[in-house]
């Protein structure tokens, strides 16, 4: 049977759309593993995001599916990603996952591998703290948490400025949007993907 892996994310601008397809095609490396993008659905007025530039860019994932609750129990394991809100979790990833409480009565995501991927306007902007803050609610139900190791070669990256931890990818957006994710930080996202799939995978079997 095949290893199912969900990415499911928020995105304002792309950026972490961007992160999400890199992990995805890591996943999709692992021979055996279908991979399903997903992206939890908008809370912004139309008229706000016209106004901040942020309808254009969403355009350009506009075509991933919307994420449902009861279709996470059918994956193996789920990546989750955010963009940063003053050092946690964007409020439209809050909102999706507090319509999980019927999963979590009934046990549905215990055993199956969670992981979190973050992007931020600045280099110091939470990403740590975005990151594993949303592990306390994998926890609660029960879900393994996997990270990037450091045998991803880019966490150790001095030569420029980039995202990566070992909690999980992540991108630096700058404040008005204008950067995007650098080859190293795709890379450390196709990492995770792998990664996790692997992993998942050996627990499957």
């Amino acid at each position: 049977m095949a290893t199912k892996v969900q990415v499911v994310f928020y995105s304002m601008y792309g950026h972490v759309y961007q992160l999400a397809e890199a992990i995805a095609a890591g996943a999709r490396e692992i021979p055996g593993t279908e991979v399903a993008l997903r992206q939890v659905a908008e809370l912004i007025p139309d008229h706000v995001l016209e106004k901040s530039g942020a309808r254009a860019a969403r355009q350009s994932f506009a075509h991933i599916p919307l994420a449902r609750v009861e279709e996470l129990p059918e994956a193996d394991a789920i990546l989750f990603g955010t963009p940063t809100r003053f050092g946690n979790m964007a409020a439209q990833m809050r909102n999706f996952l507090d319509q999980t409480g019927g999963l979590w009565s009934r046990g549905a995501l215990v055993g199956k591998v969670g992981s979190v991927f973050a992007s931020t306007a600045s280099q110091h902007g939470g990403q740590e703290t975005t990151i594993t803050s949303f592990h306390t609610t994998l926890l609660h139900h029960g879900m393994i948490i996997v990270g990037v190791p450091y045998t991803a070669a880019g966490l150790t990256n001095m030569r420029e400025i980039t995202g990566g931890t070992p909690y999980g990818a992540s991108t630096l957006t700058d404040v008005d949007g204008s950067r995007q994710p650098s080859e190293n930080e795709r890379e450390i996202a196709r990492f995770q993907g792998r990664h996790v799939a692997e992993i998942a995978q050996r627990l499957k079997g």
